[in-house]
């Protein structure tokens, strides 16, 4: 399924980041995860994506910041996922 990128910000362990890619991953989407557990470059990447963010997931579909695993499942459950994925 080809349509805007996505991206996704997660650390080791978490459920809610599982979560997520488990529902983007049903999608048959492609992703770009990052992988902040250790802060580094990319969480101030996230940072200046979502200021004020201090939770993983942060998702961002194109230049739509989605938030959370929840608001991402907020989104399946009212079927505007899929338009969002297809760009």
């Amino acid at each position: 399924m080809a349509g805007p990128e996505i991206t996704i910000y997660t650390k080791f362990g978490c459920g809610f980041c599982a979560r997520a890619k488990r529902l983007l991953d049903s999608k048959s989407v492609d992703y770009t995860e990052h992988d902040i557990t250790m802060g580094g470059p990319e969480r101030q990447a996230m940072l200046d994506r979502a200021p004020g963010a201090r939770t993983v997931p942060q998702i961002f579909i194109g230049d739509h910041h989605v938030g959370g695993s929840d608001e991402l499942a907020a989104l399946e459950q009212s079927g505007k996922l899929d338009d969002l994925l297809a760009g």
